[in-house]
């Protein structure tokens, strides 16, 4: 098996995104909701049609096409439009068998119209440009989290695969669905997430930021979307790569 496949550098690779994540919110946070940078035709011409939200992240990603970032195979662009890329192709190690599994739409739907009312408060504060440029940061984070289900799916796959390949010959998506729960590691992620926020909330107690997240609210947002589109991401890829 892989090395990118074994339980300790995936847990690794987990446990630092959920830093990234924590500190997104956070920053995002202070902020209000602001949903007009989320409508599409909402400002101006120039936007092409896109929401700045939309404007700003694919604009991130032309970029960042350009130089390889979506031939690795735990990035997943947003967009399908992007440039090739100008630096040389690299061979990267990949232990995952080839998929279409993208589920980038949801992420971007759940955080933009779900998560930000769940985090911010209400209204405007016209601080459309520095919450755009959290947002982006923070939907190609949820993002590699999200789809970072592939490799813990084809880890349990391959160390069970007498349980797994009855139910991937079937095509049985709720048994696959059970099959991949672990309730016990789900509640250690939480309560560790949860920690996390408490420590790196305190920090800000003191000063002036504005909006201050709570760390249950961080918690839910893992225990309502983050666990569940990575989970959805694992059957969809189990489902892909057949027996």
């Amino acid at each position: 098996m892989s090395s990118q496949l074994s339980l300790d550098n995936i847990r690794s690779v987990l446990i630092r995104l959920e830093e990234t994540i924590i500190f997104g919110l956070i920053e995002r946070a202070q902020f209000r909701q602001n949903l007009a940078i989320y409508r599409r035709g909402e400002m101006w011409r120039e936007l092409e049609g896109e929401s700045l939200v939309g404007f700003l992240l694919h604009e991130s990603e032309k970029s960042h096409a350009k130089v390889r970032r979506y031939t690795s195979p735990d990035e997943h662009p947003f967009f399908a439009d992007l440039p090739k890329p100008i630096l040389p192709a690299i061979e990267y190690e990949n232990p995952l068998k080839p998929n279409s599994v993208n589920i980038n739409g949801r992420v971007r739907a759940s955080y933009e119209w779900e998560i930000i009312p769940f985090i911010c408060e209400a209204g405007d504060d016209r601080q459309w440009g520095s919450s755009s440029v959290c947002d982006v940061a923070n939907l190609q984070n949820l993002s590699k989290r999200v789809h970072y289900g592939k490799f813990v799916a084809e880890s349990k796959y391959l160390s069970q695969q007498g349980r797994f390949q009855p139910l991937v010959r079937q095509g049985d998506a709720a048994a696959l669905m059970e099959a991949i729960t672990d309730e016990a590691v789900e509640r250690q992620v939480l309560d560790r997430v949860h920690r996390k926020t408490v420590t790196y909330a305190a920090e800000f107690e003191s000063s002036s930021c504005g909006h201050k997240i709570n760390p249950d609210a961080v918690r839910e947002i893992y225990r309502r979307w983050i666990i569940p589109l990575n989970k959805e991401v694992q059957v969809q890829y189990l489902l892909e790569r057949g027996i």
